[in-house]
């Protein structure tokens, strides 16, 4: 088989090789070869013809996340109030088992500095802005009062994709449930108060997962709580 009589389904196999391998093995552990002799039928050329590299598997993988969440259905959701679109964000992503695995593979990528400083250069931009417009919106209804929607939007963008995680800010569960209570009274003290007990809880929780098997952060290892 060359490149598949159907590339649609071809692709999704070689993405879904490639996510069980990168679970498996790791991301760094993973070679374009190990996907190759993990789907059998497909030759190196026709992995390629649909991905020119690893790095490309990750960000379909990534891409693919983005839409099954559909954060559009919360984001357009017109009974929910700004605030609620915040918080639901949040609790949608901590939830969800298959974007945490997801983010515990390409987190550790991000030692990478041209990687980090695209993505960092993402979180400034694109994350801030969504919730910039939320925050807005939020603002209009009366759910959220605050003078820093901008300064507010870019601190949930940057503290929750970068000091939240124990990749870059290694912590147990309990030190990052400190954390993220740290980071509600900054948000409350701005006057957008997204997390709730609940909220840090499940944040917490979800955070820690993404450190747990990171053999490449000695420190991790060495501070993990018995469970």
């Amino acid at each position: 088989m060359a490149r598949g009589k159907n590339p649609e389904r071809t692709r999704a196999r070689i993405l879904d090789a490639a996510k069980r391998l990168f679970l498996t093995k790791g991301y760094d552990g993973t070679t374009m070869q190990d996907i190759v002799d993990g789907l059998g039928d497909l030759s190196k050329g026709a992995v390629y013809y649909h991905f020119r590299s690893k790095e490309a598997i990750l960000d379909a993988l990534g891409d693919e996340d983005h839409e099954r969440q559909s954060p559009a259905a919360i984001l357009d959701d017109p009974t929910l109030t700004g605030l609620e679109k915040i918080r639901t964000t949040f609790r949608a992503n901590a939830d969800d088992l298959e974007h945490m695995q997801l983010m515990g593979i390409a987190y550790p990528t991000l030692r990478d500095p041209k990687l980090l400083a695209a993505n960092l250069d993402a979180w400034r931009t694109t994350v801030a802005d969504m919730f910039h417009t939320l925050i807005l919106q939020g603002i209009d209804d009366g759910s959220i009062a605050t003078s820093y929607p901008r300064e507010a939007a870019e601190l949930l963008a940057l503290l929750t994709n970068y000091w939240l995680v124990p990749t870059f800010y290694p912590a147990t569960e309990d030190e990052l449930r400190h954390r993220v209570s740290c980071l509600a009274s900054i948000c409350a003290g701005l006057g957008v108060p997204v997390f709730d007990d609940d909220l840090i809880d499940r944040v917490a929780r979800a955070y820690a997962t993404l450190g747990a098997d990171d053999g490449n952060t000695a420190d991790t290892a060495e501070r993990k709580e018995p469970r």
